[in-house]
């Protein structure tokens, strides 16, 4: 079964991932920008990042025959730092109209403050004006609250709603997203948020239609492989395939498509590696 993985953090994991990926069935996949693990010290490390997502990680991943996406934005985590934030959203612009950048995110909220209101909107807003869809992270903590702050920027916003995927949702939000017409992400975890029993449940409850699932694996504890795992569990649930792949594959196929920059297809440009090697040493 093809899997297209649509929030991965892979610049936190290792070859050996990508290589367990693309054995479980995973040929396309979306990174999304997000922090690194600790503050970030000025724009010039947003700037490296970025290079990298469109670059080095694409590179990455068509070593393993997976085709690499990714997002662009300022990630909420770090919306509330005054020191690089004008600046970070100033680069922006230079990198939403870049090959490979189906969409504007991870943007939202983290902790719900003034700071993170503010860029929501100026992400949803250049969203709009690169007519790109957007994916928004919704909060870890009051998260019904933030998530109905979220639709209500959404709405304020002008985008069609259909353009927008409000990811983390739980059993609390679900139906409060799909009510609103936008998409519905589920991020599917070894210890938080949702596991692969829940999503079962809940797509019994829900069906298909608007949603999507994720690993959004990233330097915490979390399993790359954790689309695939979902899959498995629907079809042993009585789940027929052709849902299942709808979820795994049809929902993030056209969702991401509405940026007209989706290639399934791996590029095997040797340039996007910008110099680097990952096949050093002699040969066995």
């Amino acid at each position: 079964m093809r899997i297209f993985e649509p929030h991965i953090h892979m610049s936190s994991r290792t070859t050996d991932d990508y290589e367990a990926m693309a054995a479980a069935g995973v040929a396309a996949l979306v990174e999304p920008s997000f922090w690194t693990g600790q503050p970030r010290s000025g724009v010039g490390s947003f700037v490296d990042y970025f290079n990298a997502l469109i670059g080095w990680e694409r590179y990455r991943a068509g070593q393993f025959g997976i085709a690499h996406h990714c997002t662009i934005a300022l990630n909420p985590k770090e919306a509330n730092d005054p020191s690089f934030r004008a600046e970070v959203m100033e680069i922006l612009p230079r990198y939403l109209a870049k090959d490979g950048v189906v969409g504007v995110g991870e943007t939202g909220y983290d902790s719900i403050t003034p700071a993170e209101d503010e860029l929501l909107a100026q992400h949803l807003a250049l969203a709009v004006e690169f007519d790109l869809p957007v994916l928004v992270h919704t909060p870890h903590r009051d998260k019904l609250a933030g998530t109905r702050r979220t639709l209500d920027v959404v709405k304020e916003s002008g985008i069609a709603p259909e353009r927008v995927l409000v990811d983390h949702n739980n059993e609390l939000t679900a139906q409060v997203v799909l009510d609103a017409g936008v998409w519905a992400g589920f991020s599917i975890y070894p210890l938080t948020k949702m596991d692969e029993r829940r999503m079962v449940l809940l797509a019994q409850d829900l069906g298909t239609r608007r949603i999507i699932v994720n690993s959004a694996a990233d330097w915490g504890r979390s399993d790359p492989l954790k689309v695939a795992k979902t899959a498995q569990a629907l079809l042993a649930a009585g789940f027929a395939q052709s849902e299942v792949e709808r979820l795994v594959w049809d929902n993030p196929v056209e969702f991401y498509a509405q940026s007209d920059r989706l290639e399934l297809t791996v590029q095997t440009d040797d340039s996007l590696s910008q110099g680097n090697s990952i096949q050093r040493g002699e040969r066995a």
